[in-house]
């Protein structure tokens, strides 16, 4: 039996989903391999039974919680198309504020900059993409990370950006940048939103971060002088409730200039200072 576009988008069910909808259309798109104007332009259109049945599946694992973009395979950031895995975070809009402060902060000329923790890449490549004259570096603990994230450079012909295979500073030896950015883990491990939501397939490694979710900031914190050029800025996202703590721990350990700064949400989401060594 075949159905229209229309009627397949008027019977997808998905009750547990903020934006049912844009869910239901995003995953159609993806089967038909059309962009959303198509789904306008076209309701009419017979799609087959294989078709239909790959919808239904993409719908079956959407109802179970799997983000939708672990399910299209990519997800928007900055001005980018990035693909994703369940290997990384998926690059969320409150992010795009720590990019907007390394461009802000980071200098104007040619330089060298550390993005800690990648993930998919979608912080170094940002930077790489708005600075040609800078020489982007990221780095993560997880091959399958540094593996897209190398994907997603070679896709988007991003040439000045390198990423290695390094739990944080361990195999960056002596290297040395005037700019350190970072979105590491900074949940405690017994929140309770971790049983909610997308974060529930999102690697745990990349969410939680001991006790009270400070443990790898207190870590970056302390080892970042020794790859800091003097005058270079270390800026690391956190909790919307960690900014306080985040500023004690760059002030006790001898940062300059130490501020927070919003997200799109007003919440304050990134911590920086300015290292004078």
């Amino acid at each position: 039996m075949s159905l229209t576009v229309a009627e397949l988008l008027a019977q997808a069910e998905l009750p547990g989903s903020d934006s049912p909808a844009l869910d239901a259309e995003l995953l159609l798109c993806q089967v038909l391999g059309k962009g959303r104007s198509y789904l306008r332009s076209w309701p009419d259109a017979q799609l087959g039974d294989e078709q239909i049945a790959a919808f239904h599946a993409l719908l079956a694992r959407r109802r179970a919680g799997e983000p939708v973009a672990y399910l299209l395979g990519e997800r928007g950031f900055w001005t980018l198309d990035l693909q994703v895995s369940p290997a990384t975070l998926i690059p969320r809009p409150d992010t795009e504020r720590l990019v907007e402060l390394g461009l802000e902060l980071g200098p104007p000329g040619p330089a060298a900059v550390l993005d800690l923790g990648t993930g998919s890449g979608a912080i170094a490549l940002a930077l790489a993409a708005e600075r040609p004259n800078w020489q982007l570096t990221g780095s993560d603990r997880v091959a399958e990370a540094v593996a897209l994230a190398r994907s997603n450079a070679d896709r988007l012909r991003l040439a000045n950006v390198q990423f290695v295979l390094s739990h944080w500073f361990a195999e960056l030896q002596d290297q040395r940048f005037e700019l350190i950015v970072s979105n590491p883990p900074y949940i405690a491990a017994d929140d309770p939103h971790l049983a909610l939501g997308d974060v529930r397939f999102e690697p745990r490694s990349a969410l939680v971060s001991g006790a009270d979710g400070l443990d790898d900031i207190r870590h970056l914190v302390s080892t970042a002088p020794a790859h800091l050029q003097s005058g270079g800025w270390l800026l690391l996202e956190h909790g919307w409730q960690q900014a306080e703590a985040v500023a004690e721990l760059l002030r006790t350990r001898g940062y300059q200039q130490v501020e927070s700064w919003r997200d799109l949400g007003g919440n304050l989401r990134v911590t920086g200072g300015c290292w004078h060594g």
